[in-house]
């Protein structure tokens, strides 16, 4: 899915206290929708022009000054680090915690707890979809609000897909709900997080899963949905990452500040089609 209503990027900024907090990137899924059009990859390497799709989204964390990312690794995880390396490429730290069996997403974050240092709050993103935001506005946010967990949300004009998120004036989660496979409005997930490492506490060792088991018992607690109206897509369809290479130079747009660093990531459209 793809939908989009631009607004400028923040500047990157190498000496912003951004550079402290971590973001934890969600890439061990197996993505069996996409086994007929990527096969041999696991989906966060999934090409997109000359890079790959979590590529992109490390260059966007980077683009707005967040220089700290721990992989959360599973499916394939040989492959995925071995393409990221330890992130020195992007000047960015790279660290992995790979999973040795299926955790879930709520599983793996808990795995990664002890790449969290001494951060008091960190960032989660989905490894297979893009939402263009400021980071810093929804970091600002989950702070004042003194939250617990802050959802990135997207109004879309088709959520059958997908689960909604239900919010009050205040932008506080009420309720969630299962997708029903209806097509039609409603605001959705956009993968992209900010956590209270209290939170942790919440997560049971083993498998679970973030939306499902622990967001929805976090809503006593304070779960907030600022809602976003940026670039948002998924790849979780061929016929979505279909698109996502079609569009793929409006997502480096989207995701980098920097002009020359996005004239140096994007190409031709036969090129993109061809990937």
């Amino acid at each position: 899915m793809i939908t989009s209503d631009r607004k400028p990027n923040s500047p990157a900024n190498a000496n912003d206290p951004m550079a402290s907090i971590p973001a934890l990137l969600l890439v061990g899924g197996m993505g069996t929708r996409l086994r007929s059009v990527l096969s041999s990859k696991p989906k966060p390497l999934a090409p997109l022009g000359k890079i790959s799709f979590v590529e992109l989204l490390v260059l966007q964390l980077r683009a707005q000054g967040i220089r700290r990312v721990v992989m959360c690794t599973g499916f394939m995880a040989e492959q995925v680090q071995q393409e990221l390396g330890d992130g020195s490429k992007w000047n960015v730290a790279i660290e992995y915690s790979r999973e040795t069996e299926p955790l879930g997403t709520a599983g793996a974050i808990k795995l990664a707890e002890l790449h969290l240092g001494h951060a008091s709050h960190f960032l989660v993103m989905n490894g297979d979809s893009f939402l263009e935001l400021d980071f810093q506005k929804l970091i600002r946010f989950h702070i004042e609000s003194r939250a617990e967990a802050t959802i990135a949300v997207r109004r879309v004009s088709d959520a059958a897909r997908y689960g909604t998120v239900h919010v009050d004036a205040q932008h506080r989660v009420v309720r969630f709900s299962e997708k029903v496979g209806v097509p039609e409005p409603g605001l959705i997930n956009g993968g992209v997080y900010v956590f209270n490492r209290d939170v942790l506490r919440a997560i049971p060792h083993g498998a679970s899963s973030l939306e499902k088991d622990v967001l929805p018992a976090l809503l006593d607690r304070g779960v907030f949905g600022v809602e976003q109206n940026g670039m948002f897509i998924d790849i979780g369809t061929p016929e979505d990452y279909a698109r996502a290479q079609q569009i793929f130079d409006s997502l480096a747009k989207a995701a980098f500040a920097d002009t020359s660093e996005r004239a140096s990531v994007t190409t031709d459209s036969s090129r993109v089609r061809n990937s």
